[in-house]
């Protein structure tokens, strides 16, 4: 039986040295012999089918290789991407998808053990920790948040963000 994952591609297209086309994406993802592969946007969105899971290290490996872009990636069973998505406890803070963000983190983690600032040294921002993602709500733009990069560092390994009407976007491609 095969199911469907979500690849997360962490820091693809994001300036001119990490351009990476779609199609070369999806051809070499194919090439590893994944099946009904296809990319949402272009910021590093996958969805493949595979009966076995996807080798996450074979296919950082692989980009790598065919695009010359070293990226890490986040795989996910697409039941357990859409859950952390519909249930974001921000969701009712504001109608700002854009503004709204998913961190999808690399293994669950004691949310006990994570330093969280206070929500005054964070306002305007709201930040919620969850074993399994981290959910904020930037109203200045995500540029602006006040978590620093070295604040992530805490959650071992390397972490990607999708703001939610790009998550969104993404389910929608799964319909």
């Amino acid at each position: 039986m095969t199911d469907t994952y979500v690849l997360l591609l962490r820091g693809i297209n994001v300036n001119p040295t990490t351009r990476v086309a779609m199609g070369d994406l999806r051809s070499i993802v194919t090439g590893l012999g994944y099946s009904d592969v296809s990319t949402i946007l272009q910021s590093g969105n996958i969805l493949v089918s595979s009966a076995a899971g996807p080798d996450v290290p074979k296919i950082e490996a692989a980009i790598a290789s065919g695009t010359g872009v070293r990226s890490k990636v986040i795989a996910l069973p697409l039941a357990t991407f859409r859950t952390l998505v519909e249930d974001n406890p921000l969701l009712g803070v504001s109608d700002d998808l854009s503004k709204m963000v998913i961190t999808f983190l690399p293994a669950p983690i004691e949310v006990a053990k994570i330093e969280r600032p206070s929500d005054a040294e964070l306002e305007p921002e709201r930040l919620v920790i969850t074993p399994n993602a981290v959910y904020q709500f930037c109203p200045l733009g995500i540029l602006k948040s006040q978590l620093s990069p070295s604040w992530w560092r805490q959650f071992g390994g390397v972490v990607t963000a999708r703001n939610v009407r790009t998550a969104n976007r993404i389910l929608a491609a799964t319909e």
